[in-house]
């Protein structure tokens, strides 16, 4: 009961408003973990209460993941919350929380662009691309903005296509000379990589 009077208090519209809202959002989730209400799910709640209070300060829904991001420090997070739990000086946890925050917030920037490139991508090459192009271009693009490690190759398409080499070959260079896809090596090496990220690509 305490926890949710300080929170609903120090709210943009409580009677004692933390007007950082990135402070509040930290402060939050030590509270709350501290508390530790619940016998399981205290990490998911902490971080969904983090979330409302930066969505509260902001004025707007907060486009990122704390947990996606808190997840890939996870050994740091336990360490900065035990830290900030044993001690009186909670500082170091909030200078902590606000820069995974802050990644939390870029990544999900870098997720918006990518998701509006690859629309943008598919929206004006539908009908210029086959659909042995289309398939390689959706699975490559499964992997997140930089497409499979180490490229696509003709050996690798002939396998998902289940096409011939010279197919193959054609089809990527066609791909290549419309700037979707970027050659690197040569002959029998050569490996593309997608390139959403370009300025413009050719008409």
């Amino acid at each position: 009961a305490r926890f949710i009077e300080w929170f609903n208090d120090t709210g943009p519209d409580g009677t004692r408003p933390i007007k950082k809202a990135a402070v509040r959002s930290a402060v939050a989730h030590l509270y709350f973990e501290s508390i530790h209400p619940f016998e399981d799910g205290n990490g998911r709640v902490g971080r969904a209460l983090s979330e409302k209070a930066l969505s509260q300060g902001l004025g707007r829904p907060a486009l990122l993941s704390l947990s996606r991001a808190i997840e890939a420090k996870r050994n740091d997070y336990y360490d900065a919350l035990q830290q900030a739990q044993q001690a009186n000086e909670i500082t170091p946890w909030i200078t902590w929380f606000v820069a995974v925050a802050l990644e939390a917030q870029a990544q999900a920037e870098e997720h918006i662009n990518f998701t509006l490139q690859k629309t943008m991508l598919f929206d004006r090459f539908k009908d210029q691309l086959n659909e042995r192009q289309m398939q390689i271009l959706r699975r490559m693009l499964e992997e997140g903005p930089k497409g499979f490690e180490g490229g696509m190759s003709a050996k690798k398409y002939m396998s998902m296509t289940g096409t011939s080499k010279a197919t193959a070959t054609r089809d990527l260079q066609d791909l290549a000379e419309k700037g979707i896809l970027v050659p690197t090596g040569g002959g029998r090496s050569t490996h593309y990589r997608i390139d959403l990220y370009h300025d413009e690509l050719p008409e």
